[in-house]
């Protein structure tokens, strides 16, 4: 039976793989390394641009933002170029990888920020380090640390522009609840639908019915967490509110640590 086809949208994914039976694909630093340099190699042929990575033994998730419709034709490059290098370095054959990429495309800015919130603390779930950051390869620790280098491929990274930004410092640093979990999984199971080049989610509610009943803090906040869940970006709440990005944030914050 033939596989379904992949989606193949302009904008940005999540992409994750594993080693064919869970084996390391990365023995050492220089194999991450090489890894990344392949990445930003095909970037920069594909005109893609890197926004999160985090390399971790046997597995790797990207955070990826395609200009055109060639994400299957840029991940084929990066697997089977760093296949070749690792199985011609460690004397091996057969497959590397345990079989296609998964990916999602990532429709809003929620969902954008809950990825990163993930990524950068899959080191701390693999129990490689205590604090996200100090692991070295992951976009956000040579962002933070300045004796690292920030690669070429996610230097023009949504990440890399806004971790100044106080309120997305302290929502990176807080881990995904298990409600948080539960809805990114419901997320990633969403169909998306393509119309007039315009990728669209179906909302529930609009924004003012969201905050019909808004008539205090605490009536206010839990409407800004509704309509994230309904799809609404944060940046979309803190116009109609007339409140800046950076309290939205911080309300997110706040929110998913009571949870």
């Amino acid at each position: 039976m033939p596989r379904p086809p992949r989606l193949n949208l302009v904008g940005l994914h999540h992409i994750v793989n594993y080693g064919v039976a869970k084996e390391d694909v990365y023995r050492c630093d220089d194999d991450k390394k090489m890894f990344l340099d392949i990445l930003c190699k095909a970037c920069k042929i594909y005109k893609v641009k890197v926004h999160d990575y985090c390399l971790l033994g046997d597995y790797y998730h990207l955070v990826v933002e395609t200009k055109d419709e060639n994400l299957p034709i840029f991940m084929r490059q990066v697997s089977s170029n760093y296949a070749i290098y690792f199985n011609r370095k460690y004397d091996r054959n057969g497959h590397l990888w345990q079989g296609r990429y998964k990916s999602w495309f990532i429709i809003d800015e929620k969902y954008l920020y809950d990825i990163f919130r993930y990524i950068e603390h899959k080191p701390i779930d693999d129990k490689v380090t205590q604090k996200i950051g100090e692991y070295p390869f992951t976009l956000l620790a040579t962002l933070i640390n300045k004796e690292q280098k920030i690669i070429s491929c996610a230097r023009s990274s949504k990440l890399k522009k806004e971790i100044q930004n106080d309120g997305v410092k302290a929502l990176l640093t807080m881990p995904l609840s298990q409600k948080e979990l539960q809805l990114l999984r419901i997320e990633q199971k969403k169909k998306i639908n393509k119309k007039n080049f315009i990728v669209t989610q179906e909302k529930k509610n609009t924004l003012k019915e969201h905050f019909y009943h808004s008539h205090d803090k605490v009536s206010r906040d839990n409407a800004v967490m509704q309509a994230i869940e309904d799809g609404y970006s944060q940046a979309d709440i803190a116009r109609y509110l007339s409140l800046t990005p950076s309290m939205i944030s911080k309300i997110v914050a706040l929110q998913n640590k009571n949870d």
